[in-house]
């Protein structure tokens, strides 16, 4: 008795010891399994011996390193526990030792701790200085301390345990929040659980994520292949574990869930025979919740980033293309702004005139070939139909034969609802475009189509300013900004100011239809005789002028006089015309004002000497008038 007294009150003594150096943040726990042992074999001859605990329903060595291998799969605490009495121990049965595969043990104890809702139990083969200290008195008290010592130590390692993976999600968590790298948040997840659970698998089942190049193994989620566990946690955003027979493997779905979406499911496996905690469960989904709302501000940073380098390239775009550019000029440019932000392999421009289809200069070297007639060809049977963009991601599949270029984006370019032309742009790789990149071209054929239909407004506009409606003459206006800039270029000139004799009685007589024809007429002459010469326009209601640069005397008057004696024979009914006559060269320099002014005076002159003349202007007829 004695010498169980001096065995008990030293394992006490190593016991406390052991608890005292674990309340000071030393983890114990597995030297305490050690010391007891050694103990059992020191003081009792204890050869063989194993300690098991009850988790999650079923029976789990605790040994860190157990020299035997026992069958404990889901092995309920009651296989164990309907053996117990009032006892604290009991002869070991051979049911139990069939179970568990090892026949060499003989007492079962029980370790019930009530308080900490711990169960231990210890198995061994007893020896004569075991069964005799069992029989004594002392071995409640030894299995009390056991109990509570072996219950506190489990209990420090579990919230040492968890404060360090707490604190690793913690830091990770500042990692996740300072960093806008999808790479390093999704290798981190791993690393997490790989340093926490080393001899787990884990994977990453990501969505959307296919091509994405990482320096770890991404598994794309596909609904047709994946576990319906897997698809029910993706679903449901909970946390789901599965038995998998087939794959002999314990597998724990944990949903990378952010605010907004599910991006995918953190896969962790394990033996079959393998039982997750409670806080094993709730750590791996806090770490999946934590990368899911760290990866979708990641996402969001970069689709943010994204959508301000479009809106910069859209800015860009409209900005050089309102600047009065030539379409030439616009559409090298847009050739550029398209290869820089789609990479693709051809660039196409097709302005369509009625039902002809004509490529632009900024299109690639194909669209000119036979070969790249077929892409414009279906692209504009597409436009014939209906006005929406075409976004192709394998036209192969489409037109159910092997092409060359797969990936295909088309554009409309539409002025008020009516279409124009298209922009296609071509890759050989399948679903090489994104969908995101298609809105973009539309964005920008969009804006660009917007520039170009203000360059042929403006074209339009100054038609209206440099032409007169009715005659398609120049307006005075531009004839006189013609004239005043050849003053300081040209070397010499004639300005001759035509009017139409007795214009007042062809409308009175003929109506003022038949008037706007002599008109028409008139006009016509003057734009064949004068060809690129120089320049006639409308000076006003029925006056007419031409405007002829770097030009002698002699040639002018002839000029002249061969438009007067023209005009009867050119016009139906038959009118005349009178016209005054200025020359100038740079001995006989004129003023920009008095031109005008000098070919009326002149102009009054023919008019008072019989019309049907032209009368030259001189210094004179200014007395006269």
């Amino acid at each position: 008795m004695r010498e169980h007294l001096e065995s008990l009150t030293k394992i006490k003594s190593d016991l406390l010891s052991l608890y005292i150096d674990s309340m000071h943040g030393k983890n114990e726990y597995d030297l305490y399994i050690q010391l007891l042992m050694d103990s059992l074999k020191q003081y009792f001859d204890i050869e063989q011996c194993c300690f098991l605990l009850y988790e999650s329903d079923s029976t789990k060595p605790v040994d860190i390193k157990p020299s035997i291998s026992l069958k404990l799969n889901e092995l309920p605490l009651n296989d164990f526990t309907a053996h117990f009495s009032d006892q604290g121990f009991v002869s070991m049965p051979s049911s139990l030792c069939e179970k568990i595969g090892y026949d060499d043990f003989t007492q079962l104890i029980l370790l019930k701790n009530e308080q900490l809702g711990l169960y231990n139990i210890m198995l061994l083969k007893a020896t004569t200085k075991w069964e005799s200290f069992a029989k004594s008195e002392l071995f409640s008290d030894f299995v009390d301390i056991i109990t509570k010592v072996f219950g506190k130590l489990l209990k420090n390692k579990d919230i040492a345990l968890n404060e360090s993976q707490y604190r690793k999600l913690y830091n990770m968590t500042s990692l996740f929040h300072s960093s806008m790298d999808i790479d390093l948040i999704l290798e981190n997840v791993l690393v997490a659980i790989q340093e926490n659970f080393p001899d787990l698998n884990v994977e990453l089942v990501l969505s959307n994520d296919q091509d994405r190049q990482t320096r770890v193994k991404i598994k794309p989620f596909d609904y047709l292949s994946e576990r319906p566990s897997s698809i029910e946690a993706f679903v449901s955003g909970t946390v789901t574990i599965e038995r998998a027979h087939d794959l002999n493997r314990c597998i724990l779905h944990a949903p990378i869930k952010g605010r907004q979406a599910i991006y995918g499911i953190l896969q962790v496996s394990a033996p079959i025979s393998y039982v997750f905690t409670k806080n094993q469960e709730e750590f791996i989904n806090m770490l999946a919740h934590t990368s899911g709302n760290a990866l979708e501000n990641a996402k969001l940073y970069h689709q943010s980033y994204r959508l301000i380098g479009d809106l910069q390239l859209i800015n860009e775009t409209s900005h050089r293309l309102n600047m009065k550019l030539d379409s030439d000029e616009m559409f090298a440019f847009l050739h550029k702004q398209l290869k820089k932000a789609f990479k693709p392999m051809e660039i196409g421009f097709v302005l369509k005139n009625q039902e002809e289809l004509k490529m632009t200069l900024g299109s690639t070297d194909l669209f000119h070939t036979d070969e790249g007639m077929l892409y414009i060809q279906h692209v504009a049977k597409h436009f014939e139909k209906n006005q929406e963009a075409l976004f192709i991601a394998d036209l192969s599949r489409n037109k159910g034969k092997q092409l060359k270029y797969n990936s295909m984006m088309a554009i409309p370019m539409l002025i008020e609802q009516n279409i124009y032309g298209f922009s296609l742009v071509l890759h050989r790789e399948s679903y090489f475009f994104s969908f995101d990149s298609f809105k973009l071209m539309q964005s920008l054929i969009h804006h660009s189509s917007l520039a170009i239909a203000n360059s042929i407004l403006r074209n339009q506009l100054q038609e209206m300013v440099d032409y007169d409606h009715l005659t398609k003459l120049h307006a005075r206006r531009y004839l006189e900004k013609t004239v005043e800039a050849s003053l300081s270029d040209d070397s010499s000139g004639m300005f001759l100011l035509i009017d139409i004799d007795n214009f007042k009685k062809v409308n009175d007589t003929f109506g003022h239809l038949v008037g706007d024809q002599v008109l028409l007429q008139i006009s016509s002459l003057l734009k064949n005789v004068i060809g690129t010469r120089g320049v006639c326009a409308r000076w006003g209601g029925e006056e007419l002028a031409v405007y002829v640069p770097n030009i002698l005397a002699d040639e002018a008057i002839k000029l002249a006089n061969e438009i007067i004696a023209s005009v009867p024979g050119e016009t139906n009914p038959t009118v005349t015309v009178s016209a005054g006559l200025l020359i100038w060269n740079a001995e006989q320099a004129v003023e920009y004002r008095s031109i005008f002014l000098h070919a009326d005076t002149a102009l009054y002159h023919a008019k008072s000497n019989g019309k049907n003349r032209v009368s030259l202007f001189t210094q004179s007829m200014l007395l006269q008038s």
